[in-house]
Order: C-alpha cells, then sequence, then structure tokens
C-alpha cells in the first residue's frame, strides 16, 4: 500500500494538519513518477522482450480503435490551439488515426505477421545468405517519434529456404510498433531462428533515433548500432565474414 493511502486510512479525516501531510505526499510521489519517467525517456530502456501489450489488446477492432484514436488525437489537437476548420487540419485526425492502426503500428497485431513458408535447399546451398541494407521505418515507444535505419540479415541453410522477400517483410513487421531497438533486434533475429529451425542467424542494425536528433540533446550524427549472433555467427571467422559482406 502506498504511502499517502495509508496515512488516508489511520488518520482521522477532520484534522486538516493530516489532510495536508497527505496532499503532500501525494505530490511526492506524482514528482518522483515524473522523475522516472524523465529519467526512462532519456535513456535508452528496454524491460521486456516481448512488446509489453495488455490481454485486451485485440478484443477491439481496428475500426473502433481508428473512431477512437480520431476522438482523441482531435482533442489534442484543440487542446495545442489548432484551427481544425482549416481545410488542411479538419482531415488530420483521421489520417493519423488511419496511419497509426493500418500503417506503422500494424504490426502490433499477430495476425499481420508475415505467413513464412519453407522450400527445400535444392541448390544444396551451404554458405552464408545475406540479405542487407533493409530500410525500415519505426517509432521509439518512449517518445512517439521515428527510428529510421538499415537492417542486415544473415542465416546458414539448414536444409531449408525462405524466399528473400519474406525476410524483408519479418524486418517490416517487428519494426511496425513502437520499439527500442534492443528489442527490434532480438525480435527479428528469434522470429528468423524459429521459422528457418536453425540457430545460424545473424541480425545487425544501424538506426537513426529522431527522439536523440530532434530532441534532447540533438545529436544529428550519431546512430545507434545493435546485433544478434547466434549459432555459427558466434564464431568470430563466421561473423568477420557477416560484417564484410554488410561493410561493417
Amino acid at each position: 500500500m502506498k504511502q499517502n493511502e495509508i496515512l488516508l486510512n489511520i488518520l482521522p479525516n477532520g484534522n486538516g494538519i493530516h489532510k495536508h501531510n497527505v496532499k503532500i505526499n501525494q505530490q511526492e510521489e506524482a514528482n518522483d513518477e515524473l522523475a522516472l519517467i524523465d529519467a526512462i525517456g532519456d535513456e535508452h530502456i528496454a524491460t521486456s522482450y516481448d512488446t509489453p501489450l495488455r490481454p485486451d489488446a485485440f478484443l477491439m477492432d481496428d475500426t473502433t480503435k481508428m473512431q477512437e484514436i480520431e476522438k482523441h488525437f482531435e482533442a489534442i489537437m484543440n487542446i495545442l490551439g489548432l484551427d481544425l476548420t482549416d481545410d488542411s487540419l479538419k482531415g488530420t485526425p483521421h489520417r493519423v488515426a488511419k496511419m497509426y492502426v493500418q500503417e506503422i503500428f500494424s504490426g502490433l497485431n499477430p495476425k499481420n505477421r508475415p505467413d513464412i513458408k519453407l522450400f527445400e535447399n535444392k541448390y544444396q546451398y551451404k554458405e552464408m545468405l545475406v540479405e542487407k541494407n533493409i530500410t525500415f521505418y519505426s517509432n521509439c515507444e518512449h517518445h512517439f517519434v521515428p527510428i529510421i535505419g538499415k537492417a542486415h540479415v544473415a542465416y546458414i541453410s539448414n536444409g531449408y529456404v525462405i524466399g528473400l522477400s519474406k525476410l524483408n517483410r519479418i524486418v517490416q513487421y517487428y519494426a511496425k510498433r513502437p520499439q527500442v531497438q534492443e528489442r527490434l533486434t532480438v525480435q527479428i533475429a528469434e522470429d528468423l531462428k524459429k521459422a528457418l529451425q536453425t540457430d545460424d542467424v545473424a541480425v545487425l542494425i544501424d538506426a537513426e533515433h529522431l527522439c536523440v536528433s530532434s530532441r534532447g540533446i540533438k545529436d544529428v550524427n550519431s546512430s545507434t548500432v545493435t546485433a544478434s549472433y547466434s549459432g555459427k555467427f558466434q564464431e568470430e571467422a563466421t561473423r568477420l565474414e557477416f560484417l564484410k559482406y554488410i561493410g561493417k
């Protein structure tokens, strides 16, 4: 039980001093929570491997979600003082709602995961396959501003292969949700290992975060690199071969 809740239970309601103390404790708790929010927002923190979703995340259909987002985004624009009767602005809440649900956050919904089919490796190609420079656009889950980057993916066949476009689609699926780059890297790698039925998978992501370049420190020159190496890619020679192919 929080400190202010304890005070409310044990102190007489009629005492103004006690009420004052409760109010101070509530304000202190609010300040502490805001301080924690600010700290997390400026640090690159991820709290879980899975994207944090409520159990009821998909009980609401997409049409209803768009209607609700439209109403709330219209309220945000009104609070900012924007004139929604202007021809340029009046359709913005609807456009944002449609973009959120059907485009940039469509990767939240498992039904949008690409259908992965394996094919027998009839060519008996046993070397590394690399798909590099997969351009993606994601969004930082701390500020909801873009992450723009390139993913480089490689695997060594365990007897089966998948179509090249599926590698791109898996990257895009996990990018289209509020993200942190570390989680994005691991989610792509783990899905590829499961789909390809092999641990011999490598993923490297190099991305620019607009929460760094457009706000906060406002560093427009830096980028963030994350990697996941599994199976044979944990061997130095294999890992260096992969890095050579992608120009790192």
